[in-house]
């Protein structure tokens, strides 16, 4: 098969995939608990090299999703174009979401679109347990890399952590706790007011508030993220 290049359509990316997975690689994402239900058997650090050399496209990316398997999923969010995705496309994948992996990889996609804080806000509300991971694995990633973004921004972001700290369902009591520790971990700034509401929940009543709250203090009181912090590191 000839090597890829950006040309390449989505049934040639399908094609190639399918050419390179294997049963071990799906057994092994079984047990990170991956959804292998569609996995051809291809690890990401073979899917991200490939999207590096196919380019961004967005038009390929839809028919990507749309096949369905998940490494053209990933392929999809891989090879997305922030700038031409609409919130009507971001709701269409969210209802689709079935893995944690899909959700915490086409998050980064989401959080770099034009409406990305709409979307935080009206998945946060969203009953369905991986549209609201979903929320709180964009509010993540953005703290880590939206670096033109002012800290006001994450402030902000703090009571919507706390109003679903009770959440239960694993996969959203852990994006919750991911995105305290990442707004804790952004500036010096944003340290104390994260910690003081890691501490808050730390000493709730509730179970989950009460997991999410200590291992965020943990974190947000390691000896290297507070030289790293007094730093300027963030």
């Amino acid at each position: 098969m000839a090597l890829p290049d950006p040309s390449w359509s989505a049934d040639d990316i399908v094609a190639y995939l399918r050419s390179i997975g294997s049963g071990e690689n799906r057994a092994g994402m079984a047990r990170f608990g991956i959804n292998t239900a569609t996995a051809l058997g291809v690890g990401n650090s073979d899917l991200r090299p490939l999207a590096r050399k196919l380019k961004k496209n967005h038009e390929r990316s839809l028919l990507l999703w749309d096949i369905g398997i998940r490494e053209a999923r990933l392929m999809a969010a891989f090879t997305g174009e922030p700038k031409k995705v609409d919130i009507a496309q971001c709701r269409r994948w969210a209802a689709d979401f079935d893995s944690w992996e899909i959700v915490d990889t086409v998050a980064d996609l989401f959080a770099e679109t034009r409406f990305w804080r709409e979307l935080i806000e009206e998945f946060a509300g969203d009953e369905r347990e991986f549209v609201r991971r979903t929320a709180f694995a964009m509010l993540a990633w953005s703290a880590v890399h939206l670096k033109k973004e002012p800290d006001a921004t994450f402030l902000a972001y703090l009571p919507l952590i706390e109003k679903h700290a009770g959440d239960p369902r694993n996969f959203v009591k852990k994006a919750v706790n991911w995105a305290l520790r990442q707004v804790g971990k952004r500036s010096i700034a944003l340290h104390a007011p994260a910690l003081a509401l890691a501490e808050k929940l730390a000493a709730s009543s509730d179970r989950t508030a009460r997991w999410i709250g200590k291992d965020a203090v943990k974190e947000l009181t390691d000896a290297k993220q507070l030289e790293r912090l007094a730093a300027g590191k963030a």
